[in-house]
């Protein structure tokens, strides 16, 4: 798990029992393909861009698509929680009725990236530009002509919303979580800019040809995971006083820094013109769109993803209420809290002629 990861999923795992999960299916299998010539929206090319996966269960079961969020990997998504939950014998997920491909986005774990050399120099990606890889490994690199269903957590959610409206015809079920379709905005892009801008400003980011991470990337990263996720009510059972406030903040801050800075802010800045809302009535998926009440950077009371919801005609929203168990922006990644919907969405939803 990389610091990003573990630092905002500090709140959520701080209430919860850790124990060695060992998974109720078939071990995951790796895999990484090369996508040739691989041109981004900024008319930049790579020849090769490698793209690394994580397959679990047999290719002849129904394809399903798992996206990761900001920051992770495949490994993000087999954890107890959400795995855990999801791909074992009876579970909405089964691996041995589904074929689980969960890529390691464009940027993020062991497919191409900043870090692998070129630095700055790496071509400047968006989400767009890391859907379109998702679908070339599925396509080109796996052979796969038609997904039952893409499901996808944060950054994985947005792009689950990307899928939709530009490869309509390519799913059956699109369950976007802890996402919105709409621009990219408000405080949730003022603290990521801000979280971004502390980091380049730190004189040991010097313009990205550091020689060791710059020191005030665990302030801006804790500082943006702290205001953008981990639930309001948890937090208040977390840390009641003071003194159980320094200890979360301690914590945090003596958690070393693996995430290289030119990975990270490529990372959170690939979001900058997400903004899926010209193609909400291209979607022909069945849509189930999964978000909690006390979501930080979602907040459901802006009424605007209500509003954007109208626009998808065989889409509806599952909002996880709040609650002393559920963690803000971080909720989603227990699957324990939609679990039977997204069971009954997968049994209600016609399968689409490929």
């Amino acid at each position: 798990m990389n610091f990003s990861h573990a630092a905002f999923s500090a709140a959520a795992l701080a209430l919860t029992t850790i124990t060695a999960f060992a998974a109720d299916y078939p071990a995951p299998k790796q895999g990484e393909w090369i996508a040739k010539d691989f041109r981004f929206h900024t008319g930049e090319t790579l020849p090769e861009l490698r793209l690394h996966y994580t397959t679990i269960g047999e290719p002849t079961g129904q394809p399903v698509l798992v996206l990761h969020g900001s920051g992770g990997s495949a490994a993000s998504m087999l954890t107890a929680g959400f795995g855990g939950e999801l791909f074992g014998p009876g579970q909405p997920l089964d691996v041995t009725k589904h074929y689980i491909i969960i890529p390691d986005s464009v940027g993020h774990g062991k497919s191409s990236k900043p870090s692998d050399g070129l630095k700055t120099t790496f071509p400047k990606y968006n989400y767009e530009d890391m859907v379109d890889a998702q679908h070339r490994l599925v396509t080109e690199g796996l052979g796969i002509k038609h997904l039952r269903l893409v499901i996808g957590n944060s950054m994985g959610g947005m792009h689950t919303w990307i899928w939709g409206g530009k490869y309509p015809q390519f799913m059956d079920a699109l369950v976007p979580m802890a996402s919105q379709p709409t621009e990219m905005a408000a405080r949730n892009w003022m603290l990521r800019r801000m979280m971004l801008e502390t980091i380049r400003n730190d004189p040991d980011y010097n313009g990205g040809n550091y020689t060791a991470q710059p020191r005030m990337m665990k302030y801006a990263i804790n500082a943006y995971g702290i205001a953008t996720g981990g639930g309001t009510l948890a937090y208040q059972a977390l840390a009641p006083t003071a003194a159980k406030a320094d200890k979360m903040v301690d914590d945090r801050l003596a958690t070393a820094v693996t995430a290289d800075a030119n990975d990270f802010i490529y990372q959170w800045e690939a979001s900058h013109d997400y903004n899926p809302a010209p193609s909400l009535e291209k979607i022909e998926a069945t849509l189930l769109l999964i978000n909690a009440a006390d979501d930080e950077r979602n907040p459901p009371e802006t009424g605007v993803t209500e509003a954007a919801m109208k626009r998808v005609k065989n889409g509806r929203l599952l909002l996880i209420p709040a609650s002393s168990e559920t963690r803000g922006h971080l909720t989603t990644a227990n699957a324990k809290f939609y679990k039977q919907e997204l069971q009954e969405l997968l049994r209600s939803a016609p399968q689409r002629a490929m």
